[in-house]
């Protein structure tokens, strides 16, 4: 979109429009960032039972984690706007790793914790709409607007990656990769912690990095 913006201004006028957007763009990714900086409490804890929940899917339908014995789960925190994951998506990365993931029988959930009036908050429509768009592929999208099952994961970022074994134990708490940034060129070079859990698990082995510090911005409770 925005090359073909470009293609009708001239470039000064472009070029200083991209500058402004960078620096807005730089300012809310920091600013999320800053806003759960200092804190890597979890009340899902990794090595014991994930906690269990029901939510209501955007194509009104209601799951409980139950509803996945016997399959490995992850799960996504999701908000739209926020730019750590806008470049997961607009880069193909997340709907690559959902493909690649549910093709082997992974469940995933993809969980929007955005209350009703703050950013990044979608109505059930809106939520399948976007997911269209951007031709992600989640088993579910769970509406979890009051915010019961990010409160019990205590889910702290956009995206904040969780992973689940067959047996019901959180295996994975954490960052989607080690490139804490917004920039889509990080990501090539990435290691990407969910892939490596998934993958361990279906080796049977233990997972090598079971925790690390989410980045993203803050999940709009």
């Amino acid at each position: 979109m925005a090359k073909g913006i470009c293609a009708v201004q001239n470039e000064s006028s472009c070029a200083l429009r991209k500058g402004l957007g960078f620096v807005a763009l730089t300012a809310a990714a920091v600013a999320g960032w800053l806003a759960f900086s200092g804190t890597d409490a979890l009340s899902a804890t990794v090595g014991e039972k994930a906690p269990a929940f029901t939510a209501a899917t955007a194509d009104g339908k209601t799951v409980s984690l139950a509803d996945f014995a016997g399959k490995t789960v992850v799960l996504e925190w999701h908000n739209k706007e926020c730019p750590f994951v806008v470049k997961h998506y607009e880069s193909g990365n997340m709907q690559a790793l959902q493909k690649e993931l549910t093709a082997k029988d992974v469940v995933w959930l993809t969980v929007n914790s955005s209350a009703d009036g703050k950013q990044g908050h979608e109505t059930a429509e809106a939520a399948l709409k976007t997911a269209a768009d951007s031709a992600a592929v989640p088993t579910h999208i769970l509406l979890d607007t009051d915010g019961t099952v990010g409160r019990a994961y205590d889910a702290k970022t956009t995206p904040h990656m969780y992973v689940i074994d067959k047996e019901g134990t959180l295996v994975y708490a954490g960052a989607i990769d080690d490139r804490a940034s917004f920039k889509q060129e990080d990501i090539p070079g990435a290691k990407n912690y969910v892939r490596e859990a998934v993958a361990a698990l279906a080796e049977g082995k233990a997972v090598e990095t079971a925790s690390t510090k989410p980045y993203g911005c803050s999940v709009k409770y």
